[in-house]
């Protein structure tokens, strides 16, 4: 597994998204942690909302009864999304971050992002909040996710040292918005409407890391693309350029992330310990540059 500087912080390439983990029992958890980190996948992504919070508290009673793997983790976790609506407010942000740390069983977190973008937010707010969170030691770095530049932009201008590091953002080989518009600059055709307000070059400029969330879906978790007969050209393509570099396709779809300049993190949700493996061994390969286009057209992209 390689690792790469994350806001100062080692980080491995490839992140263990702990979405799923609510309805597995301790002994399940144990081996996924344990997997992961003898893998070298050291970063683990939580939310507070995942399963109802059950996914923190199940994680946190691994730390709580092995404290010193504390030491070898990144740990993330999001907040802002409540029943029926976004709240970036200064008390729902410190109180959501008390909880997950609790849950955790951990006294920092070293990220916190927001999670979906408040449209009331209130920019001072937010910097009051990650700047008592700061000085606490509580957290460490701070991100958000699903925000376009401009929400930003916004944020930065209040954030002061605790400016976003991290941008989380829907990406695979079958969902490339963030890509299309920039290569069908000045084309007549629905690539090349810009919905991401060019945040791919935004975060490259100004050094905030993407991290791809459901890199194996076509759509809003409308189901994966590998093995899936709408993709039958890509599931070839990821076939043979596969077989090249002895992976398998499920690793394939990751390196095909990393091959990307921007250097992203892609968060995996599986806990397959044998798709982890694949990924694992898949996150050393590095395509070659017509490889790269030769699966996104694969995919059903057209280059102008």
């Amino acid at each position: 597994m390689k690792f790469f500087s994350l806001a100062g912080v080692n980080a491995s390439r490839v992140a263990q998204g702990c979405m799923r983990i609510g309805g597995m029992s301790a002994e399940d958890i144990d081996r996924l942690i344990r997997h992961d980190l003898d893998l070298g996948i050291n970063f683990f992504d939580h939310a507070d909302i995942y399963g109802g919070g059950s996914c923190e508290t199940k994680f946190g009673d691994f730390l709580r009864a092995n404290p010193a793997m504390r030491n070898r983790m990144v740990i993330q976790s999001k907040c802002g999304i409540k029943p029926g609506s976004y709240d970036f407010s200064k008390e729902h942000i410190l109180r959501q971050a008390e909880q997950s740390l609790s849950r955790l069983g951990t006294d920092h977190l070293d990220f916190l992002l927001l999670h979906r973008p408040d449209t009331l937010v209130e920019p001072e707010e937010v910097a009051e909040a990650f700047y008592q969170l700061s000085k606490a030691g509580k957290v460490l770095h701070f991100g958000v996710s699903n925000h376009n530049p401009m929400q930003m932009e916004l944020l930065n201008r209040s954030l002061g040292e605790n400016r976003i590091t991290v941008d989380q953002l829907q990406f695979s080989m079958a969902f490339t918005t963030m890509i299309d518009a920039g290569i069908n600059v000045n084309m007549e055709n629905g690539a090349a409407v810009n919905r991401d307000d060019s945040v791919l070059d935004w975060c490259r400029l100004n050094g905030v890391t993407i991290q791809p969330w459901s890199p194996f879906q076509h759509g809003f978790f409308a189901g994966p693309f590998i093995g899936n007969p709408d993709y039958e050209k890509l599931n070839e393509k990821l076939d043979e350029i596969s077989a090249r570099y002895d992976v398998t396709p499920t690793g394939m779809a990751i390196a095909w992330i990393l091959r990307h300049p921007a250097k992203m993190q892609p968060i995996v949700g599986t806990t397959n310990l044998d798709r982890i493996s694949q990924i694992a061994a898949a996150s050393d390969v590095t395509i070659t540059h017509d490889e790269w286009y030769e699966l996104y057209r694969a995919s059903g992209k057209k280059l102008p």
